[in-house]
Order: C-alpha cells, then structure tokens, then sequence
C-alpha cells in the first residue's frame, strides 16, 4: 500500500458523517482510508457498519488517547506512507498526491505536512497548526501564520515549501518505517503536543520536517478538548515539559558537537543545558499558576500543579529519546533562540516571521561555519 489514511475516532460520528464521504473519494489507487475507532459511545460504529461498510475500521476496547490508538492502529497496517488524519478534517479532489509528490522525491523528509486552515473561516488559517510550526528555546510552541491566539489570513505569504519544526498532527504524513525506527507516538502523553514531539524526534534521527502548501485542507478545532478546558491546560503543561525532557538534552548536545566541541565534554555540557533550560521553564509555569491563582481561576492553577507533578513521575519512566544514529549529531531546525510570548505581545502576529528570520539566519552561520 502506497499510503494508510488513519483516521482516530472518539465519538466523533457527526464528522465521520460529514466528512468521510469526500475523503473516500479523494484517496484512489493505492492508497486506502483506516478508521480507528477509541471505545465511541456516540453510535460512531454503528454509523461505519451501516455506511461505510467498505472502510476499514479496527475498534478498541477502551480510549487509548491519540498516541495509544494511533501506534496499535498503525503498527498494524503495512504501508509506505501514514497520513494521521483528524476526524474533523475537510479535504479537497486532489489534496493528497502533492503530500506523497513530495515524499517520493525528498528522501531527507521523514514527515510532511499541508497548510491547515479554518473551516469556519476558509482562508484564515487554523490554530492547530497553520503553516508549520516553530518552538521557542522555552518549549513554547508558534507556527508561521499563529502565535498564541492571533491567528493570520493566508494570502500566499507561505506558498514556498518550507522545513518547519513540527507539523500539526492534525493532518501529518510520515514514512512508515521512520515511524517504526522512532517507536511511534510516546504513550505517556495521551494527547496534545505528541506529533512535535515526534517531529522533534525525527529531526534527531536526520529527517526534515516540510510543510507542502500545494495542498490545504480544512479543520473544525477543538472537537476533543476545546480551548480553555483545563484538561488540556494539564496535558499541555505536562507534555510540553516530558517534551523537553525527551529531546532537549540531545538537541544541545548536537548543537555543542557541531562547534567542534569533543564528543564527552559536548555530552556533559548538553545535559546541564538542558536541565537548565527545563528548570527555567518549570518557573515560568509556577508565574503563570500564580497568575492563575491570583485571578481566581482556581481550576488552571491545580492543573498546572498536577502537570508538574505528573511530570516528575513520569519523567522518571524514561521516553522516546532518539539513540544517535552512528555516533553522528543531528542538528535540529526550527528552535526560536528567544521568548516568543513578549514578542508576541509587542509585535502580534508579525512575531513568527520575526522568529522564523531569526531561525533561518541562526542555520546559516551552522552551515557556514560546518564548510569551515
């Protein structure tokens, strides 16, 4: 099979109604639509039987979250590509040929990705992911066309093909056996910020991430958890910092060895940046709980309290840190060397392509200084 289309359900039965009859027309040849279904309790398997009996469906027993039902459904299906498709995605004739287009002639590219925008306001785009995503050197993720809730109007400004930091898993296409060497999804997150995770993981691995803006689709947003629950407080909280935890340390590393440091001293040296690094941010959460607790939304604050200490027993149960490939260091693209929410409050949405010219000249003294 060229490429799975898997589409994670949780009592997601109006969107599979609305939105599964275009994506089944659209994906031909040798490709074929997967549902997944995570214990619905809306009548989502039901409505497969009756009709769309012809779709391959696996159903779970109980909620497995993103990450667990993503890596049981994937790991069975053998196929070149998987394309993780969010239940409440509109799709258009002819948006996945641009996504596997570029796949088979960029071999460097272990996940791609379209331009994600608003089903409810077409051509703005979607807060998920936009046009790609960056983070900052906290851990804060942005993307070109969003920075925290300020979200742009796409009018062509990200229409080049671009190496991004992450892609919204939303809508994400990763080669098969690159998902398989990195693990998959890391199961400790449930859901939120997982596929920059993976992204991040990739990266490490020697992959880029690209964003292929030959290809939009639509997206609904919030059909799981929406903004300002504080169930979604608690896990962005507590798998930004597991995030971190899993790839930080390895990312200076690469970074230090690149200079030429030696290879021991680049080790050492990369894990106190990085506890650094995770220490800063850990304080820059307990402001924001203060924050919370001040305001009297009291509910945010025990959320970022239990995140922290969720985090620290998880953290210690290890993760899906990427082992070096042959001793050689992987620079990762895309990390904003400064704070973006000032930034963003004093430049609005301009705040990303500031960041993001930041980030480019950043990697070209890396590559000037590798020719040295």
């Amino acid at each position: 099979m060229k490429t799975a289309v898997v589409i994670l359900n949780w009592n997601g039965k109006k969107f599979l109604e609305r939105f599964l009859p275009p994506l089944i027309a659209s994906v031909k040849g040798d490709s074929a639509v997967f549902v997944a279904d995570n214990a619905s309790t809306d009548g989502s398997v039901e409505l497969l039987k009756e009709k769309f009996p012809h779709v391959r469906t696996m159903l779970f027993s109980k909620n497995r979250g993103f990450t667990g039902g993503y890596n049981r459904a994937l790991f069975q299906i053998d196929s070149e590509y998987y394309l993780l498709l969010n239940s409440d995605i509109e799709v258009a004739p002819g948006w996945l040929e641009p996504l596997e287009d570029w796949m088979d002639n960029h071999p460097e590219c272990g996940i791609c990705a379209p331009k994600l925008h608003s089903l409810k306001d077409r051509d703005m785009f979607e807060y998920a992911g936009a046009a790609g995503g960056y983070i900052d050197r906290y851990g804060y993720p942005f993307c070109r066309g969003r920075v925290l809730n300020k979200v742009e109007r796409d009018n062509g400004q990200y229409d080049t093909p671009a190496e991004v930091f992450w892609a919204s898993g939303a809508c994400l296409m990763i080669r098969a056996e690159l998902y398989r060497s990195l693990g998959g999804l890391d199961n400790r997150f449930f859901a939120h910020m997982e596929e920059i995770d993976l992204c991040w993981r990739a990266q490490l691995a020697g992959y880029k991430v690209n964003i292929v803006p030959a290809s939009t689709v639509w997206h609904v947003g919030g059909g799981s958890l929406p903004q300002g629950s504080p169930k979604k407080l608690y896990l962005n909280y507590r798998n930004n910092l597991l995030m971190l935890k899993n790839n930080l340390a390895q990312t200076e590393t690469a970074a230090l060895r690149m200079k030429g440091i030696e290879r021991k001293k680049s080790l050492s040296a990369g894990k106190r940046r990085a506890r650094r690094i995770i220490v800063t941010r850990m304080l820059m959460d307990g402001c924001s709980a203060i924050i919370y607790l001040l305001t009297f939304r009291f509910t945010y604050f025990k959320a970022v309290f239990d995140a922290h200490r969720d985090f620290r027993r998880l953290g210690r149960n290890g993760g899906k840190a990427t082992p070096p490939i042959n001793g050689k260091p992987h620079a990762v693209t895309g990390i904003y060397d400064g704070w973006i929410i000032p930034s963003a409050l004093l430049f609005g949405t301009k705040a990303a392509s500031k960041a993001e010219f930041r980030i480019m000249q950043n990697k070209s003294r890396l590559n000037e200084s590798r020719k040295k």
